[in-house]
């Protein structure tokens, strides 16, 4: 590559992506501009911003690369995301949050939850779990863009996620919620093209869309006997059911993603920053097409750099990647893509890099400041602001896991953020919006144990994470309490259930309580 063409097309993109963000900070005066954009973010904005958040690194190189290994299974994932990320999470969930964001006063996410159920302890529970277990995703979309550029462009790892956290770091500071969507906007745009051309592009080195699957369809032969024993059928087709890895692609990776994301904090807090319900409405076209090229893409490409590195090498994905799934779409790109397309795609994981970590470092510091310490009476640390506070807290913890994380983490680490958010909020957040006789004591209990028995189940059943801490082991002498199939059973398919029943039942056994105290409340006003 040409590092000089590579500098100057990189300044061109920060000093534009800089402009807006600029412009952004120019346009934040109010809290309110700071936390939800002052309500005026345009429709068009709003869903590019939207699906930038959602589409990040973790989507394009993570889940790319895992359905180098699984297959084109993985297309049920983007069909939910469509599905539900947009147009439920939209037109149904979307204008009822505007709503009632507006009616309540409400800013955040945990501010919503705790002001429609008058629970500070809400807000503030809430407000932590996402600023304790949200690094651990926003590590893996760091660790996403920087393995792009270590592979492609050979810059130092430590370097590219130093350079990343700082460029992000900026952004939030300064222009807060406006300089991170109006950055992502433009970031999408990038994204876009950028995906559409690799998508293209792959097909047409394969000899097109037919020959290409069924060349992809005649490598069942190839799959390694380890993957074989395990439910694998072929790269086209999905595995056997109620095996380890059908578990694994239906439970963690389609249900859990695709389910998760209408209780994802920071997508939420999107339907907050437009004016009206036809916002929302106009902005689900837009969505709808960004994400089934963002996600519809990647799991097409990832399995079909299988036949390409076979006709190349006699390899597969995995085998070329030396066994790290988040090294196959990298290393693909080398292979196929002209030196121009680099240069493209390099702006295309900045965009996705940027664009989710910014939204998500925002989020953090919202929850930190805002939720958390301002409930507890705490308004300035060392003089400074303690939203921007937690800003950079979020930052470090965030770059710090991205060090100490294991190879091959981006998709699991994104399916268990999704999978604890929809355990924990989903049921809540639904009973906010749509049931009038949900009561406090519902939301606290639920919340709780839908976090807690989504902690519990991965340290203690669910293998890959019950194996890499290691607590189980330690107190139990097992890897994990319980066999097959729980030991491939993402949480999210017990938790959620029961956080779900737990809310229900809470609920119904407190609403009399609930309604006593609301005529109490009435009589005193009265007098």
């Amino acid at each position: 590559m040409n590092y000089m063409i590579l500098v100057i097309v990189c300044l061109v993109f920060i000093s534009i992506m800089s402009a807006l963000a600029y412009y952004g900070y120019k346009k934040t005066i109010t809290q309110e501009d700071y936390l939800v954009g002052g309500r005026t973010i345009s429709p068009f904005v709003m869903a590019l911003s939207y699906g930038a958040t959602f589409i990040s690194t973790s989507a394009l190189i993570g889940f790319g690369g895992v359905s180098s290994l699984f297959g084109l299974s993985l297309l049920w994932l983007a069909l939910l995301n469509i599905v539900l990320g947009v147009l439920v999470a939209f037109a149904v969930f979307g204008t009822r949050i505007r709503r009632l964001s507006v009616k309540l006063d409400a800013y955040t996410f945990p501010d919503l939850l705790g002001k429609r159920y008058k629970s500070k302890f809400l807000t503030i529970f809430s407000a932590s779990m996402i600023f304790l277990f949200m690094p651990a995703y926003t590590s893996i979309v760091l660790v996403g863009g920087g393995r792009f550029l270590q592979e492609s462009l050979a810059v130092n790892y430590d370097l590219a996620l130093f350079i990343l956290a700082i460029i992000v770091g900026i952004y939030v500071i300064s222009g807060g919620i406006r300089a991170v969507m109006y950055t992502d906007a433009f970031g999408a745009i990038i994204m876009f093209i950028g995906m559409a051309i690799f998508l293209f592009v792959t097909y047409h080195i394969l000899g097109g869309v037919e020959a290409a699957h069924k060349g992809l369809s005649a490598m069942k032969s190839m799959v390694p006997d380890a993957l074989v024993e395990q439910g694998h059928q072929g790269w086209t087709s999905m595995p056997a059911f109620g095996s380890p890895i059908w578990w694994t692609v239906v439970s963690t990776i389609i249900m859990g993603v695709g389910i998760g994301v209408l209780a994802q904090p920071q997508l939420a807090m999107r339907a907050m920053t437009v004016n009206s319900d036809k916002s929302l409405y106009r902005s689900v076209l837009i969505g709808g097409v960004f994400i089934f090229f963002m996600t519809g893409a990647a799991f097409m490409i990832g399995p079909l750099s299988n036949l390409y590195f076979f006709q190349e090498s006699g390899k597969i994905a995995i085998d070329v990647a030396t066994g790290n799934v988040d090294l196959v779409i990298p290393t693909f790109i080398n292979e196929i893509m002209p030196e121009w397309f680099i240069y493209l795609f390099t702006l295309t994981l900045l965009s996705a890099t940027i664009s989710t970590i910014s939204s998500l470092i925002h989020l953090q510091g919202t929850a930190f400041g805002e939720d958390i310490l301002k409930n507890v009476g705490v308004k300035k640390i060392a003089g400074l602001n303690t939203n921007r506070v937690g800003v950079l807290i979020g930052i470090l913890a965030a770059v710090v896991l991205a060090y100490i994380l294991p190879p091959g983490i981006i998709a699991r680490a994104t399916a268990f953020w999704f999978g604890i958010c929809a355990a924990g909020f989903l049921p809540t957040l639904i009973g906010a919006l749509f049931w009038k006789n949900a009561t406090k004591q519902g939301a606290i209990f639920s919340t709780i144990t839908g976090f807690a028995v989504s902690i519990i189940g991965f340290l203690f059943f669910h293998l890959k994470e019950a194996e890499a801490f290691g607590i189980s082991q330690a107190l139990f002498g097992k890897t994990t309490l319980l066999g097959f199939p729980w030991t491939f059973v993402d949480p999210l398919f017990y938790a959620l259930p029961l956080s779900a029943v737990v809310f229900v039942v809470v609920s119904l056994m407190t609403k009399e309580k609930q309604h006593e105290q609301v005529e109490n409340v009435d009589v005193k006003k009265s007098i």
